[in-house]
């Protein structure tokens, strides 16, 4: 899966090449998603034209044009068509727009990036995760990591700690419906979860040299495979999500196998805020205590190059 990835050498708003700017749909819409749930875009405003979108993010129309209809899906847009500007969405508490944690549950490519992008809002920056691999929250860190290298955020540390399966054990899922070699199939996922580990430690390590931030990226390893995934903010704000298994199809070398898995990226977030009642504080704190536990006893040592 694509992740986004800011060069750290030139990443100011006005120094930006074409080569430097969001290069999908998807982080198009990641970026008009922020702009319109902080407040920059407002409800009822008309957005900017397709062509002038275009000429901003340095991609065709079409990237545009889907990006549009991205947030359209999410409600977060109106009228959206070949012809004139797209609206914003006219009322900020409807069902599909989740302002913060207290808001519906969401797929985790809608309700994870504008909370991580909040998240980042603060000095001090801490982020748990705990998931099968770091895709989603690669995705969700296009936006802060951008407006970093534009000026716009100035966060003095960040500290993110992530707990994934280790490589020693059967993986629970993904795997094979029927008896099948799952050698293949376990490769793959593994060379997933390094990759976008990888990813994920290089575009925030790089904040130390370029903007002189104070970065730690640490990576544990759990003995079993999680049936759910956990992402903790700056202590306060808890998202929780099932990994939900369906039966799918999947080509594994040149193979096509029947795989018991779970998209994770659309897998619902639960949002919980520590201080918005006795249930939200109380799930916060047990969250993070159940997080330090495991970080602290049955997890290992995790080497993404292996």
């Amino acid at each position: 899966m694509y992740c986004f990835a800011v060069d750290p050498k030139h990443g100011s708003a006005t120094g930006r090449t074409r080569s430097q700017r969001p290069q999908r749909s998807h982080e198009v819409a990641d970026v008009l998603r922020t702009r319109i749930r902080n407040g920059e875009l407002r409800a009822g405003q008309r957005m900017p034209t397709q062509a002038r979108l275009a000429d901003e993010f340095g991609v065709e129309r079409g990237a545009v044009r889907e990006a549009l209809r991205i947030l359209q899906s999410e409600h977060l847009l109106a009228n959206v068509s070949k012809g004139s500007p797209a609206t914003v969405a006219g009322n900020p508490s409807c069902p599909g727009r989740p302002a913060g944690p207290a808001g519906p549950p969401l797929p985790t490519t809608v309700a994870l990036a504008p909370r991580i992008a909040a998240a980042f809002d603060a000095p001090h920056v801490a982020i748990d995760a705990l998931c099968l691999t770091s895709v989603s929250l690669n995705l969700a860190l296009g936006e802060p990591l951008w407006r970093i290298h534009a000026g716009q955020l100035e966060p003095a540390t960040i500290d993110v700690r992530v707990l994934l399966p280790s490589r020693d054990i059967d993986l629970a899922f993904p795997t094979p419906v029927e008896s099948a070699p799952g050698n293949r199939l376990r490769h793959l996922w593994l060379a997933q979860r390094n990759a976008q580990g990888r990813v994920l430690r290089h575009n925030l390590l790089a904040l130390r040299s370029t903007h002189g931030i104070d970065v730690s990226v640490t990576f544990r390893a759990l003995p079993f495979t999680p049936p759910v995934k956990l992402y903790l903010l700056n202590g306060v704000e808890a998202l929780f999500a099932f990994y939900t298994l369906s039966r799918s199809e999947r080509e594994v070398g040149h193979e096509r196998l029947q795989l018991y898995d779970a998209e994770g990226t659309r897998s619902m977030l639960f949002g919980f805020e520590h201080g918005s009642g006795v249930r939200d504080t109380t799930f916060v704190e047990e969250s993070r205590h159940w997080f330090d536990a495991l970080w602290r006893t049955i997890s290992s040592d995790l080497r993404l190059g292996d």
